[in-house]
């Protein structure tokens, strides 16, 4: 993965246009989504959102890009700041979240892009299907090349939104010179505007509450900042490592701000544009301006050839909207579940996955029956939570250290917070979706788990130069550890375990780990330390499973030794309790009934019954 971001790296502005495939995307169907929510009120309740975009939500991912130079986000700053399953409990459930993000990217830009082919007499006649077909067929399209193979190319995207952008401007200008021209479009739409609402008060009070239903317009944010190791740092190759960094941080500022001006820019104008030179009929679903208000006023005042050229940039641009998406997913779900043992093998297998999500896409279309507009409550509910998350993140980092910010980022929490309640109360299709992803990743997680409990995780053990020589000095043909809690007698412990194994004068090394973060289930370096205590010869350690500590204690005892026949024995006591529930301990609690978990485990790294290491329990 390191040496694939190295390769990619480039300038920022090549970057911003790959997370611009996503963000700018939106305008497709943005402008037809904001009128359907807020009619005439349309323009105020998007300057209501570019105001919370260039105040809001860009100086929160300001913050974020500073703590995760490297593409981390928002989700591994909460990991790190909330302890143990609190962290990754709640990744676990934003999972969810970013799922619906990603997978309703995937299928709301596919439907968006079907809604342009069916909408245009060319290319209809060129692909005669409906827009449930066309769109299941551009999701196959894009899951079958992320199957044969798909590098995210900058330079393509870098084309793409080129002509994207110039065509949306070029657009913007139409509808200004028409709009100079028939200069009625605007007193007519201000006559209303104020019949309606009486005053700017009331209309701003209206649009705060309507702004929610907008929140499409904030998608580009946690992608700016998951391209992050993209971004070329500095330009200078003496540059050391800290300096590169500061220089990569620097970029994404620049590619954070840049895109969101570009956006608010478009944003506002689009809003205007639609509002005032579109019948409001035309906006309905089955109107000509539903899911592509844009591409209606390119066909409507640049005639039908550069309409056509409008719809071929959207529909590729909202194709490789998916295809970012995808993307995302694909690094996205191995950087976090494996890491917690919540995965089973094929997540890591890149064509299985793609297999299973876009499955899942599918499945999502067609329970939305392909519609754009009944598309944008999950996709909404999904950026939203994304970025009440990050805004939280950033509050909780600087509430210690920044007492004057940090008033103002609980604000901004609080604001976005409001935003994603009111959005879920009136739109709850995309909680219902969010919370089957949840509900889905805690389910295999929870199985995964479990399956691979046994595993012996620990990949690599190192022994200090005093717990060495407690092994180079071992007298006898075998060795024997036996398991010793921390703080407790020692003498009481060295007498009942010669009585009651029978172990009379023999060589004893203690062992005694204590638990680690239980919630980490790749602990790969174990460090063992010895401790001479009077008498006693102690092997300490700590991991976040005890008996994957004492297995793979075992195998380094047997196998770093100078006679390689010797066997490695460890003795322990039974667990007073009920079996279950040390079962479910273990699992998610790293400890629990230890003598049969070491021994599965030991089962499980070494089919030789003959060179296995014995457990013993008494």
């Amino acid at each position: 993965m390191k040496a694939q971001t190295e390769q990619h790296q480039g300038p920022w502005w090549k970057v911003m246009c790959l997370t611009g495939v996503d963000y700018f995307s939106t305008l497709g169907y943005q402008p037809g989504i904001a009128f359907l929510a807020a009619g005439l009120l349309s323009p105020v309740a998007t300057g209501i959102l570019v105001l919370l975009t260039l105040f809001g939500a860009l100086p929160v991912y300001y913050q974020v890009a500073k703590h995760s130079p490297h593409g981390q986000g928002s989700l591994a700053m909460l990991e790190k700041l909330l302890p143990s399953w609190q962290g990754k409990s709640l990744v676990l459930c934003l999972l969810g979240f970013a799922a619906t993000d990603f997978i309703i990217t995937i299928t709301l830009s596919a439907a968006d892009a079907a809604a342009h082919i069916t909408a245009n007499n060319i290319l209809n006649h060129i692909l005669p299907f409906n827009q449930m077909i066309l769109t299941v067929l551009l999701i196959l399209c894009l899951g079958a090349i992320f199957i044969k193979g798909f590098d995210e190319a900058i330079g393509l995207s870098v084309v793409l939104v080129s002509i994207y952008l110039v065509l949306n401007f070029a657009i913007i200008c139409a509808s200004a010179v028409e709009l100079s021209h028939y200069p009625e479009h605007l007193s007519n739409w201000s006559t209303e505007l104020f019949k309606l609402h009486h005053n700017w008060w009331s209309m701003l009070g209206i649009s705060m509450v309507l702004f929610p239903k907008l929140a499409l317009g904030l998608s580009g944010f946690e992608t700016g900042v998951a391209v992050m190791p993209l971004v070329k740092g500095s330009n200078t190759a003496a540059a050391n490592h800290e300096e590169d960094l500061s220089a990569r941080i620097a970029n994404t500022k620049n590619l954070l701000l840049t895109s969101a001006l570009i956006m608010s820019f478009f944003l506002m104008a689009s809003s205007f544009a639609t509002t005032m030179l579109i019948p409001e009929a035309e906006f309905a679903d089955g109107g000509k301006a539903n899911g592509r208000a844009l591409s209606y006023l390119c066909h409507h005042l640049l005639g039908p050839t550069m309409g056509t050229v409008y719809d071929l940039s959207s529909i590729s641009i909202l194709w490789f909207a998916g295809a970012s998406a995808m993307a995302g997913l694909l690094n996205l779900v191995p950087r976090y579940l494996p890491r917690y043992g919540m995965a089973p093998d094929w997540a890591s297998a890149k064509n299985p996955l793609v297999i299973f999500l876009t499955a899942i896409a599918l499945a999502v279309t067609i329970i939305f029956k392909a519609k754009v507009d009944a598309q944008a409550g999950a996709y909404a509910t999904g950026v939203l939570v994304l970025i009440t998350s990050a805004a939280l993140a950033v509050t909780l980092k600087a509430w210690a250290t920044k007492p004057v910010a940090r008033f103002s980022y609980a604000t901004i929490t609080l604001i976005f917070l409001y935003t994603t309640l009111q959005n879920i109360r009136e739109r709850p299709d995309g909680l219902h979706i969010a919370c089957f992803f949840i509900g889905a990743i805690l389910l295999t997680s929870i199985i995964s788990r479990s399956v691979r409990s046994t595993e012996l995780r620990i990949k690599e053990v190192v022994f200090d130069d005093l717990a060495s020589q407690f092994i180079v000095e071992n007298p006898d043909a075998e060795f024997r550890l036996v398991a010793h809690k921390p703080d407790s007698d020692l003498v009481e412990a060295d007498r009942n375990a010669r009585e009651v194994h029978n172990l009379g004068d023999k060589y004893l090394l203690f062992v005694e780990i204590t638990l680690g973060d239980a919630s980490e289930f790749n602990f790969k370096k174990l460090e063992v330390h010895g401790e001479q205590r009077g008498n006693f010869r102690i092997l300490k350690c700590t991991s976040p499973a005890i008996p994957n500590a004492i297995a793979a204690i075992l195998l380094y005892v047997r196998d770093h030794t100078a006679k390689h026949s010797r066997h490695a024995h460890f003795y322990l006591g039974w667990t007073e309790g009920n079996p279950l529930i040390y079962v479910f301990r273990f699992i998610f609690l790293g400890q629990g009934e230890t003598a049969p978990v070491t021994r599965e485990i030991l089962r499980g790294a070494e089919s030789d019954r003959s060179q296995r290491p014995r457990v013993h329990v008494g």
